[in-house]
């Protein structure tokens, strides 16, 4: 895939700082280390935070702690990381917005490659299509029918504009033509709640925030969003095998330092982040949650990054979304 110019030459800077000098991390870390969620307590990036920063403080002699700053689009608690002491102790947890914004919005103060260094992809996870129960629609199909009979009357709820909710209603609008109104939320799990009241009748939802209510019949699962059916819940279809070919997106939640932090503190924040992910009790509750479990190099998630900004790039541009 071709990248565009200034965003190759910003993460060849970034990727030059992960190998400028030789700086020993062997006394890291050697205070509290902050794992910053720009989003609402409740979702899937807060059950990976509280477990991670467990497994951080049980490998080390200094205490993890999540602090959750949402708003903004993400755009608040990712500056407070951008802004922060480049030395690792202050991390960011978070999720498709990173890459979303730079296509949604017309200026960020911070610069989305150059002032972030990359230092795992911690997890990845499809969507689930839910809706409201006194919604008539059973199938994709039949919700797809019912869109198109009363255009502007069915609203979705999302964790927050830029999100892969936004994203994945957005593309399901794109190719379906149907026309269906965003509602945003500052989190997946404030969505939720206005979706179990009715208030908004459908959802692109967390698999972690939808499950819990698919057994009582409190939301109805439609599909999922990845290409094969999910282990959590393997008797919901694909929605591409659901008559819309094609349609796929999920979820990813990585974890990124400041610009600047000495590559030896990457490497040891990667190491005890990937030891971490591979404890089975942790790749359990992830799997539970409808999560799978990756941790990668810093470089393979810095390239991961830069491509993922040049697909919404294009699919923004593709389905007219903008924020600013």
């Amino acid at each position: 895939m071709r990248v565009p110019g200034s965003v190759a030459w910003a993460f060849s800077i970034a990727l030059m700082s992960l190998g400028a000098g030789v700086v020993s991390g062997q006394d890291f870390p050697t205070k509290p280390i902050r794992i910053v969620i720009p989003f609402a307590a409740g979702g899937g990036t807060d059950v990976i935070g509280r477990l991670l920063a467990r497994k951080l403080s049980e490998a080390s002699s200094q205490q993890a702690v999540v602090d959750n700053r949402a708003g903004g689009g993400a755009i608040i608690g990712s500056e407070l990381v951008a802004r922060s002491a480049p030395d690792g102790h202050t991390l960011l947890l978070t999720a498709n917005p990173h890459t979303a914004n730079p296509a949604l919005y017309a200026k960020l103060p911070y610069d989305t490659v150059r002032d972030f260094a990359p230092v795992t992809l911690v997890a990845s996870a499809p969507l689930i299509l839910v809706v409201h129960p006194s919604l008539p629609a059973r199938t994709v199909k039949e919700l797809i029918a019912l869109a198109t009979a009363r255009p502007g009357q069915l609203s979705y709820g999302t964790s927050g504009n830029g999100g892969p909710q936004h994203y994945a209603g957005e593309l399901f609008k794109h190719m379906t033509g149907i026309n269906i109104i965003h509602v945003p939320y500052r989190g997946g799990a404030p969505a939720t709640i206005d979706l179990l009241a009715g208030h908004v009748q459908l959802a692109f939802n967390a698999m972690i925030n939808a499950l819990p209510h698919l057994p009582g019949g409190r939301l109805r699962a439609l599909a999922v969003t990845s290409a094969r059916r999910s282990d959590a819940a393997p008797e919901v279809p694909t929605v591409a095998e659901s008559s819309l070919k094609g349609f796929e997106t999920t979820t990813w939640y990585g974890i990124f330092v400041a610009a600047g932090t000495p590559p030896a503190v990457i490497g040891k924040l990667n190491d005890g982040l990937i030891r971490a992910l591979r404890q089975p009790d942790v790749a359990e509750i992830l799997r539970k949650s409808g999560m799978s479990p990756v941790g990668n190099s810093p470089e393979a998630f810095g390239r991961f990054v830069v491509e993922e900004i040049d697909r919404f790039r294009k699919v923004a541009r593709d389905s007219g979304m903008r924020i600013e």
